[in-house]
């Protein structure tokens, strides 16, 4: 057995507008024998330079393609608002064609599919009243705000990410994931409220419960511990269910 290989490949998927960089202290607060790989959509982070995904599901398509030669040991899923929707479509391609699944996934601050889809139009709002948005959400760094350059740089990527949520339409005859789930929720988050994440419940055949901090959208921004603990205590429970499921 190959000493490197982690007990759990946790995949994490970044809001709208956002990047690796709001999760990068998560490797060094998860378990050590875990490798957590923080991913960016195109257009985002690291991939910065790449032209950005308008779709749900062919941003799930490409992101799937990253990371299936690194579906070789047990992996899990979390995914933050944006990066939740899109959890879940990655999901739903493992299992059509045939992938192996994660023995875990985690949805944080994104509310439940329904057949019409999120809607909304926060795409079209003008600069300053999108700019009132994002900061009563949290998440954006002052300094976007603050700096005009900043700012016409990262608004047409947060107004794409958020015309992505908007025009998503899960499919209304998908079951039930055959995979354990958790979804996570701040009690004062007015988008994505703790009522519409209980939702989840339906979406997956092992629903490991609903979790509630105190916060809004970015619930865990300045405190992620709390979160964290959940996710590995969470994750570390699918991993020994499946374990012990697995034939010896």
């Amino acid at each position: 057995m190959d000493s490197t290989r982690p007990d759990l490949r946790l995949f994490v998927l970044h809001h709208a507008g956002g990047s690796h960089l709001l999760y990068r202290d998560w490797p060094s607060r998860l378990p050590d024998t875990w490798h957590v790989r923080l991913l960016d959509a195109p257009g985002h982070g690291l991939l910065l330079d790449l032209p950005q995904i308008p779709d749900a599901g062919r941003l799930a398509d490409y992101l799937l393609s990253s990371i299936e030669p690194e579906l070789t040991c047990p992996y899990a899923l979390f995914g933050h608002s944006m990066g939740a929707l899109v959890t879940y479509e990655i999901i739903r391609r493992v299992v059509e064609r045939g992938l192996p699944l994660p023995v875990w996934a985690g949805v944080s601050a994104r509310s439940a599919p329904q057949p019409g889809g999120p809607g909304g139009e926060y795409h079209k709002l003008s600069d300053t009243e999108l700019r009132t948005r994002l900061s009563l959400l949290g998440g954006t760094p002052d300094e976007v705000f603050d700096d005009p350059e900043l700012w016409n740089l990262f608004a047409p990527v947060i107004r794409a990410d958020l015309r992505l949520v908007e025009n998503w339409r899960p499919d209304p005859d998908a079951g039930p994931l055959p995979v354990a789930l958790s979804a996570f929720a701040g009690a004062g988050d007015h988008s994505a409220s703790p009522q519409s994440m209980a939702g989840w419940a339906e979406h997956s055949e092992h629903f490991l419960g609903l979790r509630v901090f105190e916060g809004g959208h970015f619930y865990f921004h300045n405190d992620p511990g709390p979160l964290l603990r959940h996710i590995a205590r969470d994750a570390t429970t699918a991993l020994e269910a499946a374990g012990a499921a697995r034939p010896s």
